[in-house]
């Protein structure tokens, strides 16, 4: 199923067209059921908790935005297509970009001050996409 945006992104380069392979999909759902868990695991480090979370939203975006026949490179554009992958209001994939500027903080300055409530919050959003991802995909939930 064609979506104009995600179209309109492909043909400027910023989206790479790429037929949805269920198996890749189903990994990535799976990973980011993993992630989600591992987000949760009191003996983590903050840093640990919060990359943990993160990976899971990205995992989750990615196979949302394969589902529909794209790939991207970007993180950033990944977590803005759930606009158009899922219907995402910007209130929800916002507070996701606030987490990957922490993230490219942390990764290319050294710097990451993240807050527990924080990492809950991202935790609670990464759970909800999931299983919007879940819905959408038909991936299988773990047991």
């Amino acid at each position: 199923m064609p979506i104009t945006a995600l179209a309109n992104l492909e043909k400027i380069g910023q989206l790479k067209a790429e037929k949805p392979n269920s198996a890749e999909i189903e990994r990535m759902v799976s990973l980011a059921h993993q992630r989600l868990q591992d987000a949760s695991h009191p003996d983590l480090s903050m840093e640990g908790r919060f990359s943990s979370v993160y990976n899971a939203i990205h995992s989750a975006a990615l196979a949302a935005l394969r589902w529909h026949g794209y790939r991207s490179e970007n993180r950033y554009l990944v977590f803005q297509s759930l606009q158009h992958t899922l219907q995402w209001p910007s209130t929800k994939w916002r507070v996701i970009d606030h987490a990957h500027r922490k993230r490219n903080l942390a990764e290319y300055e050294g710097f990451l001050e993240i807050e527990e409530s924080s990492v809950a919050e991202l935790r609670e959003l990464a759970a909800s996409l999931i299983k919007d991802v879940v819905q959408l995909t038909g991936s299988s939930t773990p047991n």
